[in-house]
């Protein structure tokens, strides 16, 4: 069974390139019929968090796995593929320093692996501290790495470090270390993470290769730049997951937007359709898609190769319509207007308007102009209060408009003649618009104006739908006073 895992580190929020890597794994999986697990890389002792959990591959924080690291540890030291090293922190940033200054790449001089055995055992008991090394003159014969995003990869030792640490002083292993070891004892066939781990690749196949271990199959991932072209951190603002989530952005928006982020690319090596069949094409970077569909679609040899820059128009795009495909139903719009209820209140704390009943008629209006629900308050402001015509758009409306006999007529005639559904608004107003003689241009600006005091929104049928004929009545009661007001002064 394919098996994968997740393996963030405890410290911060989930940002978008974790959820990215967190969504090819559940892709991947689920396409292939298998699963995949969540694993806390918490093998810095001073970054600790978070309880234990039980399943069938844990525990599942590295900090509760040290007994099993310490036995493939002393396999490695027994097999002369690693070494104890005594050297002091200080010692070692001498070395460094010395080694630099002769033009050397070496990192480390390798002193304490002539140290004898007996010398080894002698300090050990004395209870010096020290870390254990891989020897890396000592590496058995082994392929170039593949990777299934890049291919064949050149085998850069040379980016590595002299030695690499493998066990620290604290008892805690490193990175490389853990991940080898949990990756053979939890069954993962397949590991797909950042591209800022391909330098690290070489090591964690010297070490399956020293330990006698079969290697997962790797695809390292083209790291998400932010739209400034640079990489996305947990340090730099408005990344992380949480925080997009409160912004209002859909669920099923994001993950389409991460999804879609640097796949829907053929490649010239890339792997051949059966014959007769067509080779499928690859979804571009706006293609409104649904988990199931990213599921069945997924192909990690569609993945660009170089870095990605997301881009927030392309987020805006995919959850307006994400939105607009939830508003097919009536189920899907209510559930918008409870989501946005809380907002809704918060920027018209005064309305008698906010009701989940209520928001669902103006959400059901502005179908196709939504952009995020959080946009609502700003789209349609209204729908919630009463209008303030000298603002600068309404305002600007208003300029050469003769309003005072429409708006009068308009009155009038709703007066005598209720109409109750939009069809009947709409033949209303026609209806008006022939007794005012206007063209049909500028009847409509005047009432928009009157109704609105925005230039763009829904139809007026709709917009005198949801406010009701009462309403509607009062407002172009109070748009002719403004209008009186402003002529007279």
């Amino acid at each position: 069974m394919v098996l994968l895992r997740f393996a963030p580190s405890p410290t911060g929020a989930l940002h978008l390139g974790g959820l990215r890597t967190a969504l090819y794994n559940h892709l991947f999986a689920k396409k292939h019929g298998g699963k995949w697990i969540l694993r806390i890389e918490d093998t810095d002792a001073h970054r600790h968090l978070g309880p234990g959990m039980d399943g069938p591959h844990g525990p599942y924080f590295q900090s509760e796995r040290l007994d099993i690291y310490h036995s493939y540890t002393r396999r490695l030291l027994e097999s002369g593929h690693a070494y104890r090293c005594f050297c002091s922190p200080d010692k070692l940033a001498t070395t460094r320093e010395k080694l630099a200054r002769t033009g050397s790449n070496a990192t480390y001089d390798k002193s304490c692996l002539h140290l004898t055995e007996e010398e080894v055992a002698r300090r050990v008991r004395a209870g010096e501290k020290s870390i254990v090394r891989l020897n890396d003159d000592n590496l058995p014969d082994r392929t170039s790495p593949t990777d299934i995003v890049f291919g064949i990869l050149r085998d850069a030792h040379a980016s590595l470090p002299t030695d690499p640490v493998l066990l620290k002083s604290d008892l805690f292993p490193t990175y490389h270390l853990a991940s080898v070891v949990d990756d053979h004892e939890m069954g993962i066939t397949h590991v797909l993470r950042g591209e800022e781990w391909l330098p690290s690749l070489p090591l964690h196949l010297d070490l399956y290769s020293c330990l006698d271990l079969k290697p997962p199959q790797f695809a390292h991932l083209p790291i998400l730049l932010n739209p400034n072209g640079t990489k996305m951190s947990k340090r730099n603002g408005d990344v992380s997951v949480l925080d997009f989530m409160r912004r209002g952005w859909e669920p099923e928006g994001v993950l389409n937007w991460l999804a879609l982020a640097g796949w829907g690319v053929r490649h010239e090596n890339g792997r051949a359709s059966p014959p007769g069949i067509p080779s499928p094409q690859p979804p571009d970077s706006t293609t409104l898609m649904t988990l199931p569909e990213l599921i069945d679609q997924f192909d990690l040899s569609s993945l660009t190769h170089r870095r990605n820059v997301l881009d927030p128009a392309k987020l805006a795009y995919l959850n307006k319509h994400h939105l607009m495909r939830s508003s097919q139903s009536e189920q899907g719009i209510a559930f918008q207007a409870r989501r946005v209820h809380d907002i809704v209140k918060a920027a018209f704390p005064h309305s008698l308007y906010t009701s989940v009943e209520y928001i669902t008629r103006v959400i059901s209006v502005l179908q196709g102009r939504i952009t995020n629900l959080h946009d609502v308050p700003t789209l349609a402001p209204f729908f919630f209060v009463e209008l303030d015509y000298t603002l600068p758009e309404a305002h600007t409306m208003k300029r050469g408009l003769s309003a005072n006999h429409v708006l009068r007529r308009v009155i009038l005639q709703l007066e005598s003649s209720l109409p109750v559904t939009q069809s009947d608004i709409g033949v209303f107003l026609h209806d008006a618009c022939e007794k005012t003689g206007l063209k049909s241009k500028v009847f409509m600006t005047v009432l928009r104006h009157a109704l609105s005091g925005m230039k763009a929104g829904p139809s007026l049928p709709e917009i005198i739908d949801v406010l009701g004929t009462e309403r509607t009545a009062e407002r172009l009661k109070l748009a002719l006073s403004a209008h009186k007001t402003s002529d007279s002064t």
